[in-house]
């Protein structure tokens, strides 16, 4: 049986093996939050005063027009954006710069070409001082979840997209974070692979349960995976909708054929088509780069 053919229990019933203390954490509480890109004459409010918070353990997807800011609201959590103003907690705690905690999955993998799979999951071990034989012991363990055990001495480049991303998200989830925070990493994918993808990836969260924070465009993405989905308007971003997704899971592909479905995914589309708004450059979560940069 393949890891895409596995099937999950209960949502209740799936946290097994797991520190306790690391199933309470990644609780999310934003009020007022607003983010300014850019210096000067280029300056502008990609989000403007969000509210909402995200319970641990949960997973929320951001829907949103491209260039709405969904990617920048990402980046705050992920630390590599300051807010202008409001509040942005983890836990209680202000995020004050990028940390393991809250791993980051991008549309494109990052992997070290020069590093073969398994260091390269091992990697983030190997930077907190783990011996070699315990980070590649658990860097294999990775790989079993995310069922790549068998490519763990191969190079990034020998692997398809989809396996290379398999390769990102271990290496994200080794280091135990308290949010897992995915900026369309299934967008480049085929369809066909996206799709299991995506089932691999509730495969995995129904196991560790961190908090889960999806960014996407894909109306049916969102739906199917998210237990919310926070709709975002056209820049400045703000939050036009918290849309609560009440599909029992485990979800099978089944679900998008629905009724249920298809009403809820015709009014994520009337949400969407609310207000009219310019399409503007989509931004990097690490911010607008220079030469990017616009006037509004």
């Amino acid at each position: 049986m393949t890891i895409f053919e596995k099937t999950s229990t209960a949502r209740n019933d799936q946290v097994t093996n797991v520190d306790e203390k690391h199933v309470v954490q990644g609780e999310i509480n934003a009020q007022q939050l607003s983010i300014r890109l850019g210096t000067g004459i280029s300056e502008f409010e990609a989000v403007q005063a969000v509210d909402f918070k995200i319970g641990a353990g949960e997973f929320v997807c951001l829907l949103g027009p491209s260039g709405c800011g969904k990617s920048t609201l990402l980046g705050a959590l992920a630390g590599h954006i300051t807010p202008a103003s409001g509040v942005l907690t983890v836990d209680g705690q202000k995020i004050n710069g990028p940390s393991p905690e809250r791993g980051m999955v991008f549309q494109h993998h990052t992997l070290f070409p020069w590093v073969d799979v398994l260091d390269n999951v091992a990697f983030g071990l190997k930077m907190r001082g783990v011996n070699k034989a315990e980070r590649r012991a658990k860097a294999m363990d990775m790989l079993h979840q995310v069922g790549l055990q068998d490519v763990a001495n191969r190079w990034p480049s020998q692997l398809s997209g989809g396996m290379q991303q398999r390769v990102e998200i271990a290496r994200v989830l080794i280091n135990k974070p308290r949010l897992l925070l995915m900026d369309e990493p299934f967008g480049a994918l085929d369809a066909q692979t996206r799709l299991k993808m995506q089932q691999l990836l509730l495969d995995i969260w129904s196991r560790i349960r961190t908090t889960l924070v999806f960014v996407t465009h894909d109306i049916d993405e969102a739906l199917f995976l998210a237990d919310r989905i926070l709709v975002m308007s056209p820049r400045p971003g703000r939050i036009i909708e918290d849309l609560p997704v009440e599909f029992a899971r485990p979800r099978r592909t089944e679900l998008v054929t629905t009724p249920e479905f298809m009403r809820l995914k015709r009014h994520c589309l009337e949400l969407l088509n609310h207000e009219e708004g310019r399409q503007l450059p989509r931004l990097s979560p690490l911010g607008l780069p220079p030469e990017k940069r616009i006037a509004v």
